[in-house]
């Protein structure tokens, strides 16, 4: 029963961090706009955002750096596809498929039909032109991948590990690793603040939605 009663606040407070995503977005397209961004463009939390940037500066490298290592989460998606792929053939019916393999798969296809959406709405441009093309920014796709892979990566592995050393080893390391990569890519310079802070706000959502619902279908953890 604890179990379900935590699934449920989980849930809620997913939706409210889903919630207020969509009010902080609002909240950039109405407020302090501003045609500061590069061309002209319009920003909105202009003075926030414009504060910040002068502050970090652009970092070329550091971009560069967060952007291939924004491939492991993509390789993580893909490692846990392989073994609900494998599942699937080995029981010959998806339906015995483990139920939390199943659901990740879900909440993986929602992450990056995400990505790929916010990739094409423009709702803020970048601070700068990245070889010559001015792109949209908001919310970070980079951050959002990142956080919302790495923490069901580490929910997954606490619910198959046994070994307290190993889940302990494994959630140090995914927390460094996505500290270093939402500060890092706060401070590359190639989003305002705005986007990176949109970025947590969703991808906390998410992925309390995504652990509520897990609870509440799964049950305890493995």
């Amino acid at each position: 029963m604890k179990t379900k009663e935590r699934g449920k606040k989980l849930l809620f407070l997913g939706k409210v961090c889903v919630l207020s995503f969509v009010l902080w977005t609002i909240l950039i397209q109405k407020v302090d706009v501003q045609p500061c961004g590069v061309n002209g463009t319009d920003i909105g939390l202009a003075t926030i955002n414009l504060w910040f940037h002068r502050l970090t500066g652009v970092h070329k490298k550091l971009y560069s750096i967060t952007d291939w290592l924004g491939l492991i989460p993509i390789c993580i998606c893909m490692m846990f596809a392989g073994i609900g792929l494998r599942q699937w053939i080995k029981r010959r019916n998806l339906r015995k498929v483990d139920l939390d393999i199943v659901l990740l798969g879900i909440y993986y296809i929602i992450v990056i039909s995400g990505y790929l959406l916010f990739e094409r709405i423009p709702i803020n441009y970048r601070p700068i032109l990245l070889e010559g093309v001015l792109e949209v920014s908001y919310p970070s796709s980079t951050t959002l991948l990142v956080l919302c892979v790495m923490m069901s990566f580490v929910e997954q592995m606490n619910r198959s590990l046994k070994n307290i050393a190993m889940k302990q080893m494994t959630e140090a390391i995914t927390i460094c690793f996505s500290v270093f990569m939402v500060v890092g890519r706060m401070l590359s310079g190639v989003h305002w603040f705005t986007d990176i802070i949109g970025s947590i706000i969703l991808s906390t959502g998410l992925f309390l939605v995504y652990k509520g619902t897990v609870l509440l279908c799964c049950g305890k953890e493995k």
